[in-house]
C-alpha cells in the first residue's frame, strides 16, 4: 500500500465509520462503538506506520474552478502532520477504547460514537490539508462535532446552551479566520501551502499585518485564547471522554497546528501581539483556576492556560517549542482529563473536589496515572512536561524577560491549583457517601490511563517536534545557552517548590475551600475575575447588540422594505398603520389629542410655531 493510499484511509474510515453508524447502527450501541473503536484503531496504525515508514509527500488535485480562481483538494503530509496525526490516533484510541466503559450504560451510546468518527475524519481533514481553504471546511466540520458532542445530554438546558455559546462563539474567530484566508489569496494568489512557502523562498510573498492577525482570529476561537475564550469552560457539560479528546488534546490544539503552518506569513508586529495574547490567557486562565470546585473545569482552565503557553511559544519565534508544549500537553492532559472520568465514574457521577477524598486507596490506578499527570504538567524534573515548558520559559528568558515573568508567575499557580486538586480529591477520608463507595473501573478504564501515563512520563526525550521547524537551540546563542538553562532550570525548581509546597500547606483536606476561609477577599476577587467576561458578553448582546438589532429591524422593515421598494404603497401602508393606531376607541386618548391640537394650534396662532 502507498503512503499516499494509507494517508487517503485513515481520512476517510473514519467518515465511513460515521456513516455507518448513522445509517444502520443508530439501533444497535454495542456494534456502533465496535465499528467506531476499530475505525479509531486503523487511524492509529496508519499514523504510526506513515510516520515511521519515512515518507513524505504532497498530493493535490483541482476541486473547483471559476474563472482563474481554483480551490485544490489534497494532502500535504511532512514532519509537522506526521507528528500532529500521531497524537490524533494515540489519543484518539484511547479515548475511544476508554469511552467502552465510560459510555457503556448511555441509552446514545451509538450517537455519542458516531460524533466521535465525525471528529476524527474532521480533525484528520485539518492535519493533512495542503491549502487553508481545505483546512477552513474541516475547520467548520469540528466546531460542528464539538457542538454535537457538547450537546450529547441533549435533554440539559445546561448542555444545549453551552454547545450553543461554543458555536456561537466560534464563528466570530472563524469570520476574521476566513477573511485573512480570502486577503491571503487575494494579496499572494495562492491559499496553498506549498504556494506560500515558494512565494515566500522567491521573495515575491506579500507581507502585511493584517493577514497573519485575522488568520489568527481563527486560532483565538479554537484555541479558546483572549477573549473568546469564555466557551471552553461550558464546553464541559459534554461526555468527560469528549473533553479529553476534543476540549484538551486536539481539537483545541488545531489553533497552534494552523499558526505552525503559516509561520512564513508572520511579521514582528503580529508576533508581538499573538505573544502577548497567549501570555494573557495562561496568566488569566490560572487565576481562575485556583477558585473552581469542579474537576472538569479546573482541567477546562489549566488547559486554556497551557494553550497560552503554546501561543506565546510561537509568538516568541519558535513553532519548535510550541509543538513540542503541544505533544508533551496532548498526552498528561488526555491523561487527567481521562483521570477525572474514572474519578466522577466511579464516585457516581460526583464532580466536585471537596465531596470526593480518599480515593488513593480507593482507586490505586487512577490515582497513580493522575500523580503522574499532575508531576509532569507542573513540570516536575524528568517528566514531559518538564521539557517542553522549560524550552518555552528559556526561550521567553533569552528574548522578552517581560513575557518571562509572567510565564514563570502562570508556572507558579500552575504547580498550586494542580496539587490543590490532587490533594483534596485523593487524599484523606472520603467527604461523601459517593467517595466512601468509589470502584476502580475495568480494563477499558485502566488500559488507556497507563498508556497515556507512560507517554506522560517518557514523551519529553523523544524529541518531539518537526526536524524542519526551528526549534529552542536555534534561538540561544552558543555562548549564552548553557547559562541560559541553568537559569530557567534554577527558575523551575524554585517555581515548583513553591506551588507545591503552598498547595500542600494551605489545603486541608477537611472539605473546606482554605483560600475561601483565610482570604475571603481574595477568593470573591478571584471568582469575580472568572465571570468577569460573561457578564462583559451579556451586557453587550442585552444592552447593545439587541437594541442595535431594533434598529436595524426598523430600517429595515420601514426603510427598506416598506419605502425603498414598495414606494408609495410601502408609504402609504406605513401611514394606514400609524393613523389605526391613534384610534383606540379611548374617550380619554381623544381628549388628550384633542387638547394637544388646541396648544399647536394657539401656538401657531400666538406666532410661537
Amino acid at each position: 500500500m502507498t503512503p499516499e493510499l494509507t494517508a487517503l484511509l485513515v481520512l476517510l474510515v473514519p467518515a465511513a465509520s460515521a456513516a455507518t453508524i448513522t445509517l444502520l447502527l443508530s439501533r444497535r450501541p454495542s456494534a456502533a462503538s465496535a465499528v467506531s473503536v476499530l475505525a479509531s484503531a486503523f487511524v492509529a496504525y496508519g499514523a504510526l506506520a506513515l510516520a515511521l515508514g519515512g515518507s513524505r509527500f504532497s498530493v493535490s488535485l483541482e476541486w473547483l474552478r471559476l474563472g482563474t480562481f481554483t480551490v485544490g483538494i489534497g494532502f500535504r503530509y511532512d514532519d509537522l502532520a506526521a507528528l500532529m496525526l500521531g497524537i490524533v490516533g494515540i489519543v484518539g484510541l484511547c479515548v475511544h477504547v476508554f469511552s467502552l466503559g465510560y459510555m457503556h450504560d448511555d441509552a446514545a451510546r451509538a450517537r455519542y460514537f458516531g460524533g466521535l468518527s465525525i471528529f476524527m475524519f474532521s480533525m484528520i481533514g485539518i492535519v493533512l490539508a495542503d491549502n487553508l481553504f481545505m483546512m477552513f471546511i474541516f475547520w467548520e466540520l469540528v466546531g460542528f462535532s464539538s457542538y454535537f458532542l457538547i450537546n450529547h445530554y441533549n435533554r440539559l438546558q445546561s448542555a444545549a446552551d453551552a454547545s450553543k455559546k461554543a458555536f456561537i462563539v466560534n464563528r466570530v474567530g472563524d469570520f476574521g479566520f476566513l477573511l485573512g484566508i480570502i486577503l491571503c489569496y487575494w494579496a499572494n494568489g495562492t491559499v496553498s501551502l506549498a504556494g506560500i512557502d515558494a512565494a515566500q523562498a522567491s521573495g515575491h510573498l506579500v507581507y502585511s499585518r493584517l493577514i497573519p492577525l485575522l488568520l489568527f482570529c481563527g486560532a483565538v476561537g479554537k484555541s479558546a485564547q483572549l477573549p473568546l475564550q469564555v466557551w471552553l469552560p461550558d464546553a464541559m457539560e459534554g461526555p468527560t471522554p469528549v473533553s479529553a479528546l476534543i476540549h484538551a488534546a486536539t481539537m483545541v490544539a488545531a489553533g497552534i497546528y494552523m499558526l505552525c503552518r503559516i509561520h512564513v506569513l508572520m511579521v514582528p508586529d503580529a508576533l508581538t501581539v499573538i505573544v502577548w495574547v497567549g501570555s494573557a490567557t495562561a496568566f488569566y486562565a490560572a487565576l481562575c483556576a485556583i477558585t473552581q470546585s469542579d474537576i472538569k473545569k479546573v482541567l477546562a482552565y489549566s488547559t486554556l492556560s497551557q494553550l497560552g503557553y503554546m501561543v506565546a511559544a510561537f509568538g516568541l519565534g519558535s513553532t519548535g517549542a510550541a509543538m513540542f508544549h503541544l505533544t508533551t500537553h496532548a498526552f498528561f492532559k488526555a491523561l487527567l482529563f481521562l483521570g477525572s472520568g474514572s474519578v466522577i465514574y466511579g464516585c457516581h457521577h460526583e464532580q466536585n473536589i471537596f465531596k470526593m477524598g480518599g480515593l488513593r486507596s480507593r482507586m490505586p490506578v487512577t490515582f497513580l496515572t493522575f500523580t503522574v499527570a499532575v508531576a509532569a504538567i507542573i513540570g516536575l524534573p524528568g517528566l514531559a512536561g518538564f521539557f517542553s515548558k522549560d524550552a518555552i520559559l528559556a526561550l521567553a528568558y533569552d528574548t522578552n524577560r517581560a513575557v518571562f515573568a509572567v510565564l514563570t508567575l502562570t508556572a507558579v499557580l500552575t504547580s498550586f491549583y494542580m496539587v490543590r486538586l490532587w490533594k483534596i480529591a485523593f487524599l484523606g477520608e472520603p467527604r461523601s457517601e459517593a467517595a466512601a463507595h468509589a470502584h476502580e473501573g475495568g480494563f477499558a478504564f485502566t488500559a488507556p490511563l497507563l498508556l497515556l501515563a507512560v507517554f506522560s512520563a517518557l514523551a519529553g526525550y523523544l524529541r518531539l517536534y518537526p526536524s524542519g521547524f526551528s526549534g529552542i537551540l536555534s534561538l540561544v546563542p552558543e555562548s549564552e545557552h548553557e547559562s541560559t538553562h541553568l537559569v530557567v532550570l534554577g527558575v523551575s525548581l524554585v517555581v515548583l517548590v513553591a506551588g507545591v509546597g503552598s498547595a500542600l500547606a494551605l489545603y486541608s483536606t477537611d472539605g473546606t475551600d482554605a483560600l475561601e476561609v483565610r482570604s475571603p477577599g481574595t477568593f470573591e476577587f478571584l471568582t469575580a475575575l472568572r465571570a468577569s467576561f460573561d457578564k462583559a458578553y451579556g451586557y453587550y448582546v442585552a444592552k447593545v447588540q439587541q437594541r442595535f438589532a431594533m434598529v436595524l429591524n426598523f430600517i429595515d422593515v420601514v426603510g427598506l422594505a416598506g419605502v425603498a421598494l414598495r414606494g408609495l404603497a410601502g408609504i402609504t401602508e406605513i401611514a394606514g398603520f400609524g393613523l389605526r393606531a391613534l384610534h383606540t376607541g379611548r374617550l380619554n386618548n381623544y381628549v388628550y389629542w384633542f387638547l394637544g391640537g388646541a396648544v399647536v394650534l394657539w401656538a401657531y396662532a400666538a406666532g410661537f410655531l
